[in-house]
């Protein structure tokens, strides 16, 4: 009787999967992951464990007799200020509104409405955050650009893995060639990664603070592209562009 239950339930649950798209099971797998992974880093930065690597890795991108002076030619410590601007509310704010006016023009209001919430919801998450844990910025050396709210977790992270990776998301929706998903995919993850990097050659960020940033933020992507699925297969939000034959599957 007790194998008949859990025969029962394997049933139920295998019919279950295979009802649900690729995409979803792999985000009901991925955020619960990545929230566990945050909080381990919280827990080792409230607990200042992390301090001695987050030093030691800041640090190592200063020259070694002169700790105001990144590593590299001048030229480099301009290209991070360029990358860490990819990271910026000007320039998150610009592609945002680029996208939301392009679902405008294709009629697509809901699309629109869902991709300023996501963006919207996301930079006031991270707001928030920096005002529960207030830590202070790193004080080992200059900064490298202008900063003015708390440290953790990386805002420019957080914010520009959460954008890159839900636009890089719905560029791949839009084909059916795994090629093409992978290089819209990997593009918006090497943006994120350059943009938190730059937070720390420049001296704005200790490692810890992007490491939470890239983590929250990838969550953030994979909670609202998990919405967004939910709702389209309600009905509730307009179906994405497909550059296939009707009926080819997008994932």
């Amino acid at each position: 009787m007790k194998n008949s239950g859990v025969l029962s339930n394997f049933t139920r649950f295998a019919a279950w999967v295979g009802k649900h798209e690729r995409s979803t099971l792999a985000a009901l797998i991925l955020l619960p992951a990545g929230l566990w992974l945050f909080a381990e880093i919280t827990d080792e930065v409230l607990e200042g464990e992390s301090q001695p690597i987050d030093e030691m890795i800041l640090l190592s991108m200063r020259t070694r007799d002169d700790v105001s002076d990144p590593l590299g030619p001048g030229w480099m410590e301009e290209l991070g200020r360029d990358f860490t601007a990819l990271g910026g509310v000007g320039v998150l704010t610009f592609i945002s509104v680029a996208v939301i006016g392009y679902l405008l023009l294709q009629s697509r209001y809901r699309a629109a409405l869902l991709v300023l919430a996501a963006i919207a919801g996301g930079f006031v998450v991270s707001q928030t955050l920096k005002g529960v844990f207030d830590r202070p910025r790193p004080d080992l050396v200059p900064h490298g650009s202008i900063v003015y709210t708390a440290s953790f977790p990386s805002g420019h992270a957080m914010m520009s893995t959460a954008t890159y990776l839900s636009l890089g998301a719905l560029l791949a929706r839009m084909h059916t060639q795994w090629k093409q998903k992978a290089y819209f995919l990997v593009l918006a993850a090497l943006l994120s990664l350059m943009v938190g990097a730059s937070r720390v050659y420049l001296g704005v960020h200790w490692p810890t603070d992007v490491l939470a940033g890239w983590t929250l933020g990838a969550c953030w992507a994979v909670l609202c592209w998990f919405v967004a699925l939910q709702l389209q297969r309600r009905g509730e939000v307009e179906p994405e562009i497909s550059s296939g034959p009707p009926g080819a599957s997008g994932t």
